[in-house]
């Protein structure tokens, strides 16, 4: 247990609440006004709101260990122990060499056709249709179709994938009732992943295949294989859906920015990181502080927690202009809405290619995306995104 030094603001509201989580950014405003360090006394953590603060902390991995957890609570940084997540270090680099280069951009460009293949059918599928639900038929019909295949996950055993990842980044906030909740359902994944590795049911060629044949060369110690299968499955498909429904959804309310995106297509890229940083997909993660630390004049205990918040740091004001304001003009590239240094999303590339072919098909087949009913966001402590999102697709 740590007593916050008297200097540091104090910010008692919880934002970790039903009403915070579906409407976070009065809170990241008010902690960015409070201060570069803020104390949350309910979590006891030091909040870091502030892109700089953000940005250094993620980079300097020596000095803020994601070995001890990022997580918010005690039980899941022990429950999470051997993923690549929760490591630093050789052990860090080790486990994400293992599969990492199958999301470097050479093997990504090999997935190119089929995902744009797959993007183009499932959005001439919905203009067909006209009204769908953005979430289920697009942003998740998607990564659904690509992810499990390149990790290797049995095909007649997806029915429960999406909502057994949520639950993994569920755990991750603060021990709450919503990740309380969650637990269940993460052990079954975790449970079901033992399974696979277990039965060697795994697709041929996949991630999960070459991680058993590590296993066979004595490389690799079996129980290390799925941690990482679920270390990789999770976020691909959890950050993929966010970014995709969060592109349907501000350009269904921004048509400006549609038709710019439609006359000037160049802008493709970077609309891609606007979605991402005005919309992060990750709330936060944790970080130990290895020794007392001084962050912007502010002095952080050796042991403490500090509470990366990206998606607050990719509203600061200190950092964009109009950080409150969706336009992909804004210089975007920065954002940290993938994390940022050696603990980056490794799967952020997946996320970006496939966003990018979806966003494509739909540069060449619709004029206007419009809601046609009240979205809907789902309540968890760590993805924001949607649960649901009725649209309809107004052909070109």
């Amino acid at each position: 247990m740590f007593r916050r030094p008297s200097a540091v603001p104090v910010y008692r509201p919880d934002i970790y609440t039903r009403a915070a989580i579906l409407d976070p950014y009065p809170h990241y405003r008010a902690l960015r006004e409070l201060g570069p360090v803020v104390w949350l006394p309910r979590q006891r953590l030091y909040a870091l709101p502030r892109y700089a603060e953000c940005k250094a902390t993620l980079r300097d991995d020596g000095a803020y260990l994601s070995g001890h957890g990022v997580a918010a609570n005690p039980l899941t940084n022990r429950l999470s122990r051997g993923t690549t997540l929760n490591s630093d270090g050789t052990e860090h680099d080790r486990r994400r060499k293992l599969v990492a280069h199958r999301l470097l951009p050479r093997a990504l460009r090999a997935l190119g056709d089929d995902v744009e293949a797959q993007a183009r059918a499932l959005v001439d599928d919905a203009v067909r249709r006209g009204t769908v639900d953005g979430v289920d038929d697009l942003a998740t019909a998607l990564p659904l179709a690509v992810v499990p295949d390149l990790v290797g996950w049995p095909r007649e055993e997806r029915a429960h994938l999406l909502d057994w990842g949520a639950a993994t980044f569920d755990i991750l906030g603060p021990a709450n009732v919503q990740a309380l909740t969650a637990l269940p359902r993460s052990l079954q994944m975790l449970r079901f992943a033992r399974r696979v590795v277990r039965e060697r049911n795994v697709l041929p060629g996949s991630m999960a295949h070459e991680l058993l044949a590590a296993v066979d060369e004595g490389t690799l110690r079996a129980d290390e294989v799925p941690p990482l299968l679920i270390d990789y499955i999770a976020p691909s498909l959890d950050t993929t859906v966010s970014a995709i429904s969060s592109a349907l959804h501000l350009f269904a309310t921004h048509p400006e920015q549609w038709q710019l995106l439609r006359e000037e297509p160049q802008r493709l890229a970077n609309a891609v990181n606007e979605v991402v940083r005005f919309q992060s997909p990750l709330r936060a993660f944790t970080r130990k502080a290895l020794s007392e630390r001084d962050i912007s004049g502010v002095r952080v205990p050796g042991g403490a927690r500090v509470l990366v918040l990206y998606a607050s740091a990719n509203r600061d004001e200190r950092e964009w202009d109009t950080p409150d304001a969706f336009d992909i003009r804004n210089d975007a590239g920065r954002h940290v809405g993938f994390g940022n240094g050696a603990h980056a999303c490794a799967g952020q590339g997946l996320a970006r290619l496939e966003t990018t072919a979806m966003l494509q098909a739909l540069i060449d087949r619709v004029e206007r995306i419009e809601l046609v009913g009240e979205p809907t966001w789902a309540v968890n402590n760590i993805i924001h995104r949607h649960e649901h999102l009725p649209v309809r697709l107004v052909p070109a």
